[in-house]
């Protein structure tokens, strides 16, 4: 559970019970929601899974004596006198309370910042090192876009990414402090980034306010970045673009983000691919597609048409009798799949209706007409509707 959990959720409403309910009270309340809101009981209801695994996690908490002492002790002290917003960590000239949970707050299992700022309540005394605010922090991750066309996609590409984003200094090496000095530990701190103080029987933690939670001085700050060790910068990347990549994918460049705090690795950087479309061909998947005009003779007598590939051509049989939109596929005219296979290339048959005929075709297509006259297509439409409607009617 993470730690702004313990802060923001109130387990005893969860379960309907005030906060002095003995252990009996809350068995038994719990017992009474979980029969009622146990999915087999609401199958299908997805309100009442979800209240279930609210009653469920907030029973985990109060029915262990010591995780409920927990609970209750940080809640006691937040609500009290550390509201944010109140003043001292919310007020004007204040720390942001997400500050204080450390740069993980929010992710499941993470109680690093509150251990911090709550001192020996949990176990975990503020100040030492390697509290949240002097621990080295990840870089966070970049994103970026770029536009490829359809056969670049299919085939691959290695493309040239210019970017502004932030980048260490180069004129400080990501110190912040000007070229040929160096910041200093501070001294209210002892370059932990918090300080220690006492209110009651509780020891907590918070940011320094001397050197806003960051361990250090910096007497005479970089001209380019302004303290910060980072500054925006255009830089060119090379990327190599893998066969087959589709719109909207995202491809990761690990390290290529901002960089990291204290020595941390850098972020990542995430480019968002846009493939602009091919006059021609279609994608399904590995496959590609492509409709083909054809005439009427073509599919009635059968025929061996050629059709474009994105590497050349490629012959199609079109056997006698067949019917327009039909699709043919053509083995190993597709996209090379990552497994070294290949897709497969799909024509779709279209018939292509003249919009005008001369004298010779309208006296063909006469003789056609007269010749096929018993052949009615439609000969069975009403009566498969008729058969359709009655069966919708049982």
């Amino acid at each position: 559970m993470s730690a702004r959990e313990w802060l923001e959720k109130d387990f005893y409403a969860e379960l309907g019970v005030s906060s002095t309910a003995s252990a009996d009270e809350i068995k038994r309340a719990y017992r009474k929601l979980a029969r009622e809101l146990h999915p087999d009981a609401n199958p299908g209801d997805s309100r009442a899974e979800a209240r279930f695994k609210s009653v469920s996690e907030a029973y985990g908490v109060l029915s262990d004596p010591e995780k409920r002492k927990q609970y209750d002790e940080a809640r006691s002290l937040f609500n009290g006198g550390f509201r944010p917003g109140a003043g001292g960590f919310g007020g004007p000239g204040g720390f942001d309370l997400g500050d204080l949970f450390g740069s993980g707050a929010g992710r499941s299992g993470d109680m690093g910042g509150l251990g911090d700022l709550l001192g020996g309540l949990f176990g975990n005394r503020g100040g030492a090192p390697g509290t949240s605010a002097s621990r080295p922090r990840r870089g966070t991750d970049v994103e970026t876009e770029v536009r490829i066309d359809f056969t670049e996609a299919v085939r691959g590409a290695t493309v040239p990414l210019r970017i502004a984003s932030p980048a260490t200094c180069g004129s400080c090496g990501g110190t912040g402090a000007r070229a040929g000095t160096i910041p200093r530990s501070c001294s209210a701190c002892n370059g932990t980034g918090l300080v220690t103080r006492s209110q009651g029987a509780f020891a907590f933690s918070e940011p320094c306010r001397d050197c806003r939670g960051t361990g250090r001085i910096i007497d005479d700050p970089c001209t380019e970045c302004g303290g910060r060790g980072v500054s925006n910068r255009h830089r060119t990347l090379t990327m190599r673009i893998p066969p087959g990549v589709q719109d909207g994918q995202k491809i990761r460049l690990a390290g290529q983000g901002e960089p990291g705090q204290r020595g941390a690795p850098a972020g990542d950087l995430y480019v968002l691919v846009h493939v602009s479309p091919h006059p021609l061909f279609g994608r399904s998947g590995d496959d590609l597609t492509l409709t083909v005009p054809v005439s009427f003779p073509e599919l009635v007598m059968g025929s061996t048409l050629t059709v474009p590939t994105l590497d050349g051509s490629v012959k199609v049989k079109v056997p006698p009798g067949t019917n327009s939109g039909r699709t043919l596929r053509i083995r190993g005219k597709g996209i090379a799949r990552r497994d070294g296979r290949t897709g497969d290339l799909l024509v779709t048959l279209q018939v292509v209706v003249p919009t005008s005929l001369d004298r010779k075709a309208k006296e063909a297509l006469d003789s056609y007409a007269r010749a096929t006259a018993g052949d009615d297509p439609r000969a069975d439409l009403f009566a498969r509707a008729q058969r359709a409607g009655s069966g919708a009617a049982r």
